[in-house]
């Protein structure tokens, strides 16, 4: 069974970091593609962070382009997101995903709350 587990999020006050993890079991994500969204009350579901298998290739939302960070560890399964200068508009629930060549798996979410 595939999962894909988030931590790292939770109450920080504008202008502070948070690290995101997210680690993926239960099968072998070779080759695959992996990122990160964010999702605000009434809002869509947007792409915040992507990174591909070798972590040569990293695409940026414009919104966080210069204080997030994507990173991945193939030999843990994990991808990362370092967020800096956080700000009241990054607060969402933040969901990591894995792209193979049949489907999208999706985490249960991570919230981070950032006050001004």
């Amino acid at each position: 069974q595939v999962q894909l587990v988030e931590s790292g999020g939770g109450v920080v006050q504008a202008g502070d970091s948070l690290r995101l993890s997210c680690a993926a079991s239960g099968r072998t994500f070779t080759g695959s593609p992996m990122a990160w969204f964010r999702q605000a009350p009434g809002k869509e579901r947007n792409v915040v962070a992507r990174i591909n298998w070798s972590g040569d290739n990293k695409y940026y939302a414009d919104s966080v382009k210069g204080r997030f960070t994507i990173s991945r560890d193939n030999a843990k399964s994990t991808v990362y997101l370092q967020m800096n200068s956080l700000k009241p508009e990054d607060t969402a629930v933040y969901y990591c995903a894995v792209d193979t060549s049949a489907r999208r798996y999706w985490g249960q979410g991570t919230q981070v709350t950032v006050s001004s």
